[in-house]
């Protein structure tokens, strides 16, 4: 009988126990369904973050991350192809303008050169035999004048002469034409020589100039050569620190080809990549700062390049004044960049909610109700601290600027 009656008591006792279990299940249910409809959702206060909407001064500038660089870097590129012969200044050392840093070898450029040497003097010997055989014909020429203004002359007194015997009735009207037809084909020939002698003379100056154009041309075609030589010697363009050096002894260079850097250190500027979202508010002449050792120290925008890679675009600024000290290229300074001047606007701190929302609304929190609704705000300019707040809100209210992708479907919170 004891037996018994001790099982029918455990029956019971796990009877009660599973019914008050499936009781409790059905209430939590019922509790969750009742908080949680479409657009109702409960969320954890201590898991959100809830930050005051205020009216204050909105700096507009942005922060970004820069790297001074040399304020020129100029590229080494030999004029002249050849092979490496001597290293003579190394990568990191200063170097003065005009001072050596590669020596190259280049044995076709000495052939060159000795061709262009040995046609010059064969040009020079050319001349020299024109010009002899050209004054040998001006000679002949001048000779060939002569005798025929002589003829000219003999012939003109035989016409005389032979017109007065003529007129006195001494001699025959045919000895008489034909001294007179002698005279006249002489002044001819003469005429007609002397015009030679006149083109020939031209046509000889013309020659000469022409030759002597070559001939100069062609020395300074020699000099020309000789000076490429003296390039086989790449020297340095600027004062600076030589900070690249991609060469080896023994390499084959090719004109124009790249070999290496010199850093102008005269002075540094800052480039810094932007975040295109401001690409149309960025421009040459914006003012800048930033805090190094404890001084402040200006900038200025110098050049905003206008190509976009990966969502950001290059920035160059220079300073304004003096430089840190200790600046060297490389580092990194944090810069704040003044878009604008300050003005007093509705302001909510920055939050990962914008991720999200993109600015176009946001959960405003009611705190009597211990609810947060959806609201339609507009959101202006942005600094690394602040969104500043056109429309929607109100000094004074609360709202959730941490993220929202867990909720970001719903139009009310619960906060528990």
């Amino acid at each position: 009988m004891d037996r018994i009656i001790e099982q029918k008591h455990r029956w019971k006792q796990s009877f009660l126990l599973y019914g008050l279990g499936g009781v409790a299940l059905m209430a939590l249910l019922i509790w969750g369904f009742a908080g949680s409809g479409s657009n109702v959702q409960r969320v954890s206060a201590e898991q959100l973050t809830i930050s005051s909407v205020t009216q204050g001064e909105f700096n507009d500038y942005v922060r970004l991350n820069g790297t001074v660089v040399p304020i020129q870097v100029v590229q080494i590129s030999p004029e002249e192809g050849g092979i490496v012969q001597e290293r003579v200044v190394e990568e990191g050392q200063r170097v003065k303008r005009g001072e050596v840093i590669l020596r190259l070898a280049n044995s076709s450029l000495d052939l060159q050169i000795l061709n262009a040497e040995a046609e010059l003097a064969e040009k020079q010997n050319l001349l020299r035999n024109t010009q002899v055989a050209m004054q040998q014909d001006r000679l002949n020429n001048e000779t060939e004048s002569a005798t025929l203004a002589m003829d000219v002359r003999r012939k003109q007194r035989a016409y005389q002469q032979n017109e007065r015997l003529y007129q006195e009735k001494l001699i025959a009207r045919e000895t008489y034409e034909q001294s007179r037809e002698d005279y006249e084909l002489a002044q001819r020939k003469q005429a007609l020589v002397t015009e030679r002698l006149r083109q020939d003379s031209l046509y000889r100056s013309v020659q000469m100039e022409q030759m002597e154009d070559n001939l100069d041309n062609m020395r300074r075609n020699v000099l020309l050569i000789r000076d490429r030589k003296g390039k086989l010697e790449v020297r340095s363009t600027i004062d600076g620190e030589l900070g690249l050096l991609d060469v080896e002894l023994g390499q084959s260079i090719s004109a124009g080809q790249k070999i290496g850097q010199i850093n102008d250190l005269s002075d540094f500027k800052i480039e810094a990549q932007i975040d295109e979202h401001y690409i149309d508010r960025v421009r040459e002449g914006l003012p800048a700062t930033f805090e190094r050792d404890g001084k402040r120290y200006a900038l200025r925008v110098r050049k905003v390049y206008p190509e976009v890679r990966e969502g950001k675009f290059r920035t160059a600024f220079t300073f304004e004044s003096a430089h840190p000290e200790t600046i060297r290229s490389g580092q990194t300074y944090y810069l704040n960049l003044e878009l604008g001047q300050p003005t007093q606007a509705v302001l909510i701190p920055r939050g990962t909610f914008f991720q999200a929302t993109g600015g176009q609304w946001i959960f405003v929190v009611d705190q009597q109700s211990g609810r947060a609704y959806r609201r339609t705000i507009k959101i202006g300019r942005q600094n690394p601290q602040y969104f500043e707040v056109e429309e929607g809100l109100e000094p004074g209210e609360q709202v959730i600027t941490s993220g929202y992708e867990a909720f970001k479907e719903r139009e009310e919170l619960i906060l528990n």
